[in-house]
């Protein structure tokens, strides 16, 4: 099994408590291990805080795997682009294309990649006047939305 086929079969059985947990699922066979934090979660989908992956070997092209991400990644709100590559801190910075206005507020994914084999998502809120900063926010997926971008952010060329 594959790691997004592992995630969505914990996620079918998982219903953690109360408050902020944490799914912990790993595929031997890829090398691939995700770490996903809910404010909640049921039959459907469930409400993300964050979602973290990390490989046991380091990304050999950060660039290229930046841009399979930004080409794959079709099930979030936003499509994403690359935003920024820096080689000496060796990260890549994608965040949404076209962030989401509601009011003053935008609202936007941001996916961090490591070349040392290392993937976070998260979801943030910001004023447009900038007077607020940003903050990050929870963001809801279908347990299938969210198997698939586990497999967008993990697939080889």
């Amino acid at each position: 099994m594959t790691l997004d086929e592992l995630l969505l079969q914990k996620l079918a059985e998982w219903r953690p408590d109360k408050g902020r947990q944490t799914l912990d699922v790993a595929d031997a066979g890829s090398g691939w291990k995700a770490a996903l934090a809910t404010d909640c979660s049921d039959q459907v989908g469930c409400r993300v805080w964050e979602l973290s992956l990390r490989h046991d070997k380091s990304s050999a092209d950060l660039r290229a795997w930046a841009d399979r991400v930004a080409a794959r990644t079709t099930g979030l709100l936003e499509s994403l682009k690359l935003l920024e590559l820096d080689s000496a801190q060796d990260t890549a910075l994608l965040r949404s294309q076209a962030p989401a206005r509601r009011g003053e507020a935008l609202y936007y994914y941001e996916v961090l990649l490591h070349g040392r084999g290392e993937a976070r998502v998260r979801r943030y809120q910001a004023t447009r006047n900038g007077t607020k900063g940003r903050e990050q926010i929870p963001f809801a997926l279908t347990h299938e939305a969210l198997a698939k971008l586990v497999h967008d952010l993990t697939a080889e060329a």
